[in-house]
């Protein structure tokens, strides 16, 4: 007893026992009447290891040059915890605990970067594990009726196997099973392929960059790369990549719906300066500090609760599931008539013959091919091939797009973009090039050119005043970057200005040190203005400035500064000459600015409004901004489309005008207006007024939100919207499609989006519609020429049964059929690329129908000759090829059935055009639809020629083989012939 309590209980010493021979006597102690009650007074092994790991990990972060850990700056901004940013120093204590500098950003080598990674983790989010191959194969092998047709291979196997020993027996049931595994692979090779186009997609779709300060520069870069201490640039629009800190910034309105729900936005301040990822910021600019990064982050934690929810079925594939179930139905009622009339037919034989009560083998397996017969013409008759080839044709679309700069978000706008009548446009960037330079000037009253605007030209007293107006006025910025070099950040608008500060010899460092920002209210689409107002460290003085559209501002001033560079009235001689230069300016296509100054009384407080009056104008600038070449051929191209292009935009009604007719947009007798305007016009006079609308100028995101739903409620038009602002967000989704700029959009643009225009090009739309439509037709052929398999597959089997008492089509022979009409049918038709004809036909628009008149004349007259044409050979087929030999059925069943298949090829390749005779025309440069239709013709010979056991085939001879190809060739004269009745 004594040398088994030293050996196990020994290790306990009277203080200072360490955990694991604590552990040991617990553990040998486990079984006890009452262990709550045996231990209560004793050391919690669990919270002393979780203190002890604690320590452990606090000795590696401070070991790595950091005072603070992951979940303490977890706590800190998920929970709002003011306290203890108080504690640990506010944002410069958490700064400092983090080895960073709000000024310079992180200025860490690699080695340094990659502890801090090992410490707070990467900014990235678990992602759901692509499902592997074999997962497809087995949801495929889940279908219904393969299914059953598996139990009916299997005791065809048996009873075969029983009856005529192996291989002979089993030569029936291993067809079926070949059968459905190849139909199966090939179904699941095709979703697998789908899964991971989506996927590569998605990683686009998740390429986001912002502005941040690392090692002091100002720099591009992925969100994913980001590390906690990075110094995060935030704007209007952008979306919070990061659990953070506000570090400075002003008038930051978060809108934090994404996670929490609420609609109202939350004000950000020193006072609350926590940023939480997901959250998009609605108002003002700030610089963040990331504290906490990916899984660790409250969104990063929602985002593990949620699933891969994938896209909603689109609008086609509903209708599509619709039309599969309702000739499904039609072909479940055809197979059990199919199965009735067959084992009615054995019944009847059996009653001839005087053996109705007694069952061979035979009568068994005979059985057993009627039932299989039957569920193979389910098989046939579901045309399951109709999803999928929306599916397939979308993806190909979506891939295709990605290579032409178009990010699809939402599968169902490929094909609503092919009906779009109505594409309202900005103009900045997406009918223009975005890339702005002052090029003309209006300042002291006098108008120059820039290239002869000289410093020595301004007096001191509005030079001063202009430079200091550019430089402190502004959402851009002029910072040094890796190279030593100067670059100027912001959008093309403020870019423009900055540049041209520069040209007259600003120093923006010096200009901003002068002055201490008070209060900024950044540019505002309703206003068209923004506005600062700094203290002057000289004499220090509290003086306004303001930016924005020329006749907006210039109606806040009542005074200028003249030729002398003297503060006088702005009487009304003065107001008509600067309304007329901004006319001028407008009339040339440049998009027209003014900036104005006013001082403030000392008691002005950050919590008033900027004052809206009493100003004194410094200048008008005239920017200019190049129509994108392609623009005027992209438009007329939408016009012969059938689609309407209008221009909506926040410029000047006669800057609007001008870039507009040279366009092509503005035509002699379409009408131009002013969003003010528009917004006083009664519902009647909306009615009478839009269908000429071409232009509208001085727009409010409202205007565009109005101007859509009216387009598209009033009169029944499909939308597709450009927008690149937050603001536009209203507007992009009420349209039937939302285009966002990918360069110029914010996030929240993109996020509203169902398509971003990666290059921000006009042209970049018209191809989108192009695809569109390319999209639906495709699925349209697809249609066509399924239909046609199914009608000729039901009345040949149903008939067949009716008058002759057995079926020309096996059931292995109409699995091939159905991978040939589903999976290989929708890769041939549903993967044609588009052709510069679609974009000459009138747009489907919201009411068209999907299976048109010339869908149906195609499906009939097409229909009609197949059955004819088999019928006869079922006939007459003995009597005309001189089957008199042996196994003569064998030998006429597959003729039947290569016949049969080969009208299917030929209609495939018929079905590329619908109206168009020439059907080869762009054939040999679509290679997956080549390669599809050649794999069709060497398996079938290999079914007929070589797989008579499986196939209930026999080999062919060559004038048999001749005949089979001409009756399928001569479907392409007769399908011409039908393409002339006119059914419209």
């Amino acid at each position: 007893m004594e040398n088994y309590l030293n050996e196990n209980f020994g290790g306990v010493k009277s203080k200072n026992s360490d955990g694991e021979s604590l552990g040991k006597w617990r553990k040998l102690c486990g079984v006890v009447k009452n262990p709550k009650r045996r231990f209560r007074f004793t050391a919690n092994l669990s919270k002393r290891e979780e203190a002890a790991a604690m320590r452990r990990t606090n000795q590696h972060v401070k070991a790595a040059g950091f005072q603070i850990d992951a979940e303490e700056l977890g706590s800190i901004v998920e929970g709002h915890d003011v306290k203890k940013l108080k504690f640990h120093g506010g944002v410069e204590g958490i700064a400092e605990k983090l080895s960073t500098s709000t000024a310079k950003g992180l200025s860490d080598g690699y080695e340094s970067q990659r502890r801090r990674e090992e410490i707070f983790g990467v900014n990235q989010f678990a992602e759901a594990e692509l499902r592997s191959f074999w997962v497809y194969v087995f949801e495929a092998l889940h279908d219904m009726t393969l299914m059953i047709l598996g139990v009916c291979a299997f005791v065809s196997l048996i009873v075969g196997i029983a009856t005529e020993g192996w291989p002979k027996g089993a030569h029936d049931g291993l067809g079926i099973v070949v059968s459905i595994l190849l139909v199966v692979f090939v179904t699941a090779t095709s979703d697998y392929r789908q899964s991971l186009q989506f996927k590569d997609l998605d990683k686009e779709k998740k390429k986001i960059s912002v502005q941040i300060t690392r090692n002091g520069y100002r720099q591009k870069m992925s969100i994913y790369s980001l590390l906690p201490g990075d110094m995060v640039h935030l704007a209007i629009g952008d979306q919070v990549p990061a659990d953070g800190l506000f570090v400075s910034g002003f008038s930051v309105l978060i809108d934090e719906s994404s996670l929490t729900g609420e609609s109202e936005p939350v004000m950000v301040t020193s006072q609350n300066p926590f940023l939480l990822s997901g959250t998009k910021v609605q108002d003002g600019s700030c610089t963040m500090m990331v504290t906490t990064v990916g899984m660790r982050t409250q969104w990063g934690k929602l985002m593990a609760t949620l699933s891969e929810g994938g896209d909603d079925e689109t609008p086609l594939q509903v209708k599509l599931n619709g039309v599969a179930t309702i000739i499904g139905k039609i072909g479940l009622f055809f197979a059990v008539i199919t199965f009735v009339v067959l084992v009615k037919g054995l019944m009847g034989r059996k009653l001839e013959e005087g053996r109705f009560w007694w069952w061979s083998t035979e009568d068994c397996l005979e059985m057993l091919e009627f039932f299989a017969i039957a569920v193979t013409i389910v098989v046939v008759a579901v045309p399951e091939g109709l999803p999928l080839a929306v599916t397939l044709s979308l993806a190909f679309a979506m891939k295709k797009m990605m290579n032409d700069k178009a990010l699809v978000r939402h599968l169902a706008a490929c094909e609503t973009m092919g009906s779009a009548t109505t594409i309202c446009s900005d103009k900045t960037g997406t009918l223009t090039t975005n890339r702005m330079t002052v090029v003309k000037t209006c300042i002291c009253m006098k108008v120059n050119e820039v290239s002869n605007s000289k410093v020595s030209q301004l007096p001191d007293l509005a030079l001063k005043l202009l430079l200091q107006s550019i430089f402190n006025n502004t959402g851009g910025e002029v910072v040094v970057n890796k190279m030593g070099k100067r670059e100027i950040l912001g959008t093309p608008t403020e870019s423009a200005i900055l540049e041209f500060g520069l040209s007259l010899g600003g120093d923006p460092q010096g200009e901003r040190e002068k002055c201490k920002l008070i209060k900024v209210e950044p540019f505002n689409s309703e206003k068209k203005r923004m506005g600062v107002v700094v203290k002057v460290h000289d004499g220090g003085r509290l003086r306004a400035h303001s930016k924005g559209a020329s006749e907006i501002v210039l109606a806040s001033c009542d005074k200028v500064i003249n030729s002398n560079g003297e503060i006088v009235s702005l009487d009304e001689e003065a107001m008509n000459y600067l309304s007329k230069t901004i006319n001028q300016f407008a009339n040339e296509a440049l998009r027209t600015l003014c900036l104005a100054y006013m001082e403030l009384e000392n008691g002005f407080s950050p919590e008033d409004p900027i004052p809206s009056s009493g100003y004194t104008c410094i200048g008008v600038v005239g920017i200019k901004d190049p129509v994108r070449p392609g623009v005027k051929e992209s438009v007329a191209v939408c016009r012969s489309a059938g689609i309407v292009v209008r221009m909506v935009t926040g410029d000047n009604i006669n800057t609007a005008k001008a870039i507009a007719r040279e366009c092509g947009i503005l035509t002699d007798d379409g009408i131009a207006i002013e969003g003010p305007e528009f917004r006083q016009k009664t519902q009647e006079e909306l009615f009478e007024l839009i269908p000429k609308l071409q232009v509208m100028a001085r727009s409010s995101p409202l205007d565009k939100h109005t101007l859509v739903k009216q387009l598209r409620t009033t009169f029944g038009e499909v939308v597709a919207v450009t927008g690149d602002g937050t603001n536009d967000a209203p507007a992009l989704h009420e349209a039937d499609i939302g285009l966002a700029m990918g360069i110029a959009g914010t996030e929240v643009a993109k996020e509203s989006a169902d398509v971003i225009i990666l290059d921000d090009n006009f042209s970049t739309i018209v191809t989108v519609a192009k695809w569109g439509r390319s999209v639906y037709i495709n699925i349209q052929k697809f249609v066509q020429f399924q239909l046609t398999v199914n009608v000729v597959a039901l009345l040949v089997n149903f008939s067949s049964a009716c008058f002759t008492g057995s079926a020309p089509l096996t059931a292995v022979q109409l699995l091939w059929v159905n991978m040939i009409m589903d999976t290989l049918g929708a890769l041939a038709l549903a993967t044609e690329p588009p052709n510069d004809d679609l974009m000459k036909r009138a747009p489907v628009g919201r009411k068209g129908d999907f299976i048109s008149n010339i869908m149906w004349r195609n499906i009939l007259g097409q229909s009609v000759y197949q059955v004819v044409v088999i019928w006869l050979l079922q006939t007459v087929g003995r009597w005309f090829f001189f089957l008199w030999g042996p196994n003569p059925d064998v030998v006429l069943n597959t003729l039947i059935f290569n016949t049969f298949v080969f009208c299917q090829v030929f209609n495939e390749i018929n079905s590329r055009e619908m109206e168009e005779v020439d059907v080869l025309k762009g054939m040999w440069e679509n290679q997956v639809f080549v390669a599809v239709i050649s794999c069709t013709v060497v398996f079938q010979i290999i079914i007929v020629e070589y797989l008579g056991t499986f196939a209930n085939t026999t080999p062919l001879s060559f004038v048999q083989w001749l005949f089979c190809l001409g009756v399928g060739y001569m479907g392409m004269p007769i399908a011409a012939k039908l393409k002339e009745i006119n059914v419209e």
